[in-house]
């Protein structure tokens, strides 16, 4: 027996769109937390990061990674309306 992979990235995401497609596009990080990734990547191009700093970063780009698949499933789900 074959059992596909199953990205738990995509499910969190197709979790999020169907509760509600317009909620999930109109999603944006507050202003403190844009500031702060902000604030990382022009000190990871200047200096580099600290381990905390890295693992905070990668968070960030975690979360962006699944509201992107989220918005794009949102996406698809309004088109088949």
């Amino acid at each position: 027996m074959v059992i596909e992979p199953i990205s738990v990235f995509d499910e969190l995401a197709q979790f999020l769109a169907n509760l509600s497609p317009s909620k999930v596009l109109s999603f944006r990080t507050s202003k403190k937390s844009q500031e702060r990734v902000s604030f990382l990547l022009t000190k990871n191009t200047a200096q580099g990061l600290t381990p905390e700093e890295n693992k905070e970063m990668e968070k960030h780009m975690l979360i962006e990674h699944i509201v992107q698949l989220a918005k794009a499933k949102a996406l698809l789900k309004l088109s088949e309306k």
